[in-house]
């Protein structure tokens, strides 16, 4: 796992307890998790932790690049540690999410390669919906 104060700190982000255990939290918990489970989990561990702040902490890391946001259904937005190009499936049946990894860029690629030149893209997120592996 990548050191949270060091990660903050290269994003330009002051590393302080809240903020490194919300960034650890996500890091270690790969169902990309909503802000509200964010602090529904580190509000024991963190009495000042306010869910304005977790929210507003949420915020900060996906404007500095630290995290994505991803939403992946309409009633929530999820966030997800891993900033690299990958893919997300939910399942229909349980509802977990999970990461996909390509050996290439080759989605990305093909999207790039359709859209037309006079437009920046700044961002591609792919999600797949069905049944994963226990549940199909």
């Amino acid at each position: 796992m990548t050191d949270a104060v060091t990660v903050l700190q290269n994003a330009s982000i002051r590393p302080s307890v809240q903020r490194i255990a919300i960034y650890d939290y996500l890091c270690k918990m790969k169902n990309h998790p909503t802000a509200d489970t964010v602090f529904q989990a580190l509000k024991d561990d963190y009495p000042t932790l306010s869910r304005t702040t977790c929210y507003n902490t949420l915020k900060l890391f996906e404007e500095n690049n630290v995290v994505q946001s991803i939403q992946i259904e309409d009633e929530a937005v999820r966030y997800d540690a891993d900033i690299s190009n990958h893919l997300h499936f939910k399942c229909t049946k349980c509802g977990s999410v999970h990461d996909i990894f390509l050996k290439d860029n080759s989605v990305s690629k093909k999207i790039e390669s359709i859209i037309p030149s006079s437009y920046g893209i700044t961002k591609i997120q792919t999600n797949l919906w069905g049944l994963c592996p226990k549940c199909k």
